[in-house]
């Protein structure tokens, strides 16, 4: 031991830990042994929060059964307030990817609350004799009933940050969905002219998508409710006590603020993933979708005179080196990438979840990292698209109605007056020659000027309507 180190000790033997870490040897071993993303478990303070509440809650149940006495109890549960308030999260610093199914992250969670209630109580950070880790920190826990419960109360508070910035965007759509309500433009699929709609029509069905989906994470959030806290190893509760699974899950309700329910079968829920698969599936459900709206809107944009060039999305940065007055929709470009990255961690969460073996997961740093990431860009990507692409979208209202009038498509909406095959020439004449297709019409005496009139009108184009012979 030096001025500058510590001596710790562990299975494998001592090891020289800075005197100022409130981290221990077994994090220093694993900061050695995982350097593979350069991403520490500070990086998801929710997962550091939810550890902390865990801890604290787990203090709290082991006293109340006499296990764990008042001084030890109280300095835990003060250390936790502390980081949970904000402090010493730079001391959790073993990366989120490890072997060992958490055991790293568990274990620099438990000495930082021992090196800091061991102060609390007056004495010096390392002197486990007084306050240990494992034995009391770590009382009537396991890695493997502690970092899936803290996954799912970090991917729990993440959901609603999610559902809260969908309804921000979904809000901005619906705004313009307002605005551009009495605009006819042409529908299209497979991307040919089909029918006539209005640009509020098809920017509600964006506002619409984000709503099912918002409800559809609420839904996943239900099946994380579901903890294994008091399964210990692999669910039979070993060291624990036997009142001790649901007085921890009682005080870790009250301490997170979620509402956490005690598995039925421990034993089962140790070693299930399928509330994260089923949490990421939706998470890829939303991405899909989002992806798809930004495929929209590019294309809807695209031009601004050799494309669609039906809206114009805010121009937000020089779009090329190379060609001057170039600008790109480089927001919903953004979010098209976080849609693949969080299509490719499914993918991930898919096979980490299949892997495991027998009664545990040992791959479940890899999904809640996979989780993360997913959770934390899609609503980085909400927020941004909401901010910086839709609130300033316009629409060429003139180049819109033009297109309307000068579509094949509106020959569907005539097909009731004029029949099929009637409609299909007058469709293949407008194509071959260039004319209209209400001139068409017209001229062959299949409708009335009065009549295609009436049958053309916006608000009959664009909703279902009574059918009435059109002299």
């Amino acid at each position: 031991m030096s001025a500058t180190t510590r001596t710790e000790h562990d299975l494998l033997g001592n090891r020289e830990v800075p005197a100022d870490a409130y981290y221990g040897v077994h994090t220093l071993r694993a900061v050695e042994n995982f350097p593979i993303t350069g991403t520490p478990i500070s990086h998801y303070p929710d997962l550091v929060h939810a550890l902390v509440e865990i801890k604290m809650a787990a203090s709290r149940a082991n006293h109340e059964l006499g296990l764990l006495d008042a001084g030890r109890a109280d300095a835990i549960a003060a250390a936790c307030r502390e980081i949970r308030a904000g402090r010493l999260l730079d001391q959790f610093v073993v990366d989120v990817i490890q072997g060992g199914a958490g055991t790293s992250t568990n274990m620099n969670v438990n000495e930082v609350i021992a090196n800091r209630a061991l102060e609390i109580l007056g004495h010096g950070r390392g002197d486990y004799a007084r306050l240990h880790p494992n034995e009391h920190v770590n009382m009537s826990q396991s890695t493997n009933d502690v970092y899936p419960t803290a996954l799912k109360l970090a991917t729990y508070t993440g959901i609603f940050r999610l559902v809260e910035a969908m309804g921000h965007l979904r809000a901005a759509f619906q705004r313009k969905a307002d605005e551009f309500a009495d605009i006819l433009k042409m529908g299209r699929t497979q991307l040919q002219d089909a029918v006539p709609m209005t640009l509020g029509q098809e920017f509600s069905t964006y506002a619409v998508m984000l709503g099912e989906d918002q409800e559809r994470l609420k839904e996943a959030a239900l099946l994380i409710r579901e903890i294994n806290l008091g399964a210990t190893a692999i669910g039979t509760g070993i060291n624990a006590h036997p009142d001790y699974a649901p007085l921890v899950c009682r005080h870790l309700a009250e301490i997170s603020g979620v509402p956490v329910v005690t598995a039925p079968n421990l034993v089962e829920a140790t070693q299930d993933c399928g509330s994260f698969v089923q949490l990421s599936g939706v998470l890829k459900r939303v991405a899909v979708k989002l992806s798809k709206t930004c495929n929209d809107l590019r294309l809807l944009s695209s031009g601004p005179r050799a494309g669609f060039g039906e809206i114009n999305l805010p121009a937000r940065q020089a779009g090329s080196s190379i060609m001057p007055g170039k600008v790109n929709p480089v927001i919903p470009e953004v979010v098209n990438q976080i849609a693949f990255e969080v299509i490719g961690n499914d993918m991930t969460v898919t096979f980490a979840a299949e892997a495991g073996q027998l009664q545990l997961n040992a791959f479940e740093p890899i999904i809640a990292h996979s989780l993360f990431k997913s959770i934390t860009h899609l609503r980085q990507g909400c927020l941004v698209l909401a901010d910086r692409c839709v609130d300033g979208i316009t629409a060429n209202r003139e180049h819109l109605e033009a297109g309307v009038r000068n579509s094949i498509g509106i020959v569907t909406a005539l097909n009731p007056y004029i029949g099929y095959a009637n409609a299909s020439e007058v469709a293949a004449e407008a194509h071959r020659t260039g004319r209209g297709v209400a001139e068409l019409v017209e001229a062959r005496g299949l409708m009335t000027a009065a009549a295609l009139a009436e049958v053309l009108r916006p608000d009959v184009l664009t909703r279902p309507r009574l059918l009435a012979t059109a002299g």
